[in-house]
């Protein structure tokens, strides 16, 4: 979730490293990126196009819906600005990945008829996913709503939610959050979640040959060190897990 953390100078990124040049050096090592700065405000269409142009063939964005639709006023004055929203994000072609909805825990099942109003209006030809906080939205209601408009579910390890997949559309979301800011520092894992993530693996692969692309984040706040957790999840999978030591900034440019 995310990739400019400074604390990744060293451990992952090399020393000394200009801060224009993480997202290359971050899509050489990893696949795709969930982007956590749309939450606070959608971003410039410039912007955009240079993520696009700075990455490899392949490599997917997943970028999070700003709060001011998801979380500061009701569904129904959002649907404008998701329409802006998602038109900028679609300047990524192929690499975008899928937008994400996450919502708060204030936003009950009792926002349902919002919900299935709202749902339809989404634009065609992408992909979303939604991430309820709220255990009233673990319903199989709430799943055929989903189901209906071809909308994922997100799966999150989190704090007060179960550990569930619930598959609703051709593809899965999986985010690792964790406990917010309970680790002081962003460079290396302090926690060791193998057998936290062999349960994930056990719930995760019988859903597999049903799916067409499977996207999962890692927070810092899971592990302390997002990166190595990633690559601790990837090898249990059997994916390959390229090395993220960071190298030399000489052998780079």
């Amino acid at each position: 979730m995310g990739f400019a953390y400074k604390q990744w100078q060293g451990p992952f990124y090399p020393a000394g490293m200009a801060a224009r040049h993480f997202l290359r050096h971050y899509s050489s090592r990893f696949d795709a990126v969930e982007i956590d700065a749309t939450f606070y405000g959608p971003p410039r269409p410039a912007q955009v196009q240079r993520w696009a142009q700075t990455t490899p063939a392949g490599f997917r964005f997943c970028l999070k819906t700003p709060r001011a639709i998801t979380h500061d006023a009701p569904l129904s004055r959002g649907v404008s600005a998701m329409g802006r929203f998602v038109e900028t994000a679609q300047l990524l072609g192929e690499k975008l990945g899928a937008i994400l909805l996450q919502f708060g825990p204030a936003f009950t099942s009792a926002g349902q008829e919002q919900l299935a109003r709202f749902l339809p209006q989404l634009p065609d030809g992408v992909r979303f996913a939604i991430e309820f906080r709220h255990s009233s939205w673990l319903t199989p209601e709430t799943a055929a709503l989903l189901r209906q408009y071809r909308v994922c579910q997100v799966a999150a390890d989190y704090i007060h939610l179960p550990p569930e997949i619930r598959r609703t559309a051709d593809f899965l979301y999986l985010r690792f959050i964790g406990p917010h800011g309970q680790y002081t520092t962003k460079d290396r894992e302090l926690v060791d979640k193998t057998a936290a993530l062999h349960q994930w693996q056990r719930r995760l692969e019988p859903h597999l040959p049903r799916v067409t692309n499977v996207f999962g984040f890692f927070n810092n706040d899971y592990s302390g060190y997002s990166p190595a957790t990633c690559n601790r999840f990837k090898r249990l999978l059997g994916v390959e897990a390229k090395e993220i030591r960071a190298l030399q900034q000489g052998r780079l440019f």
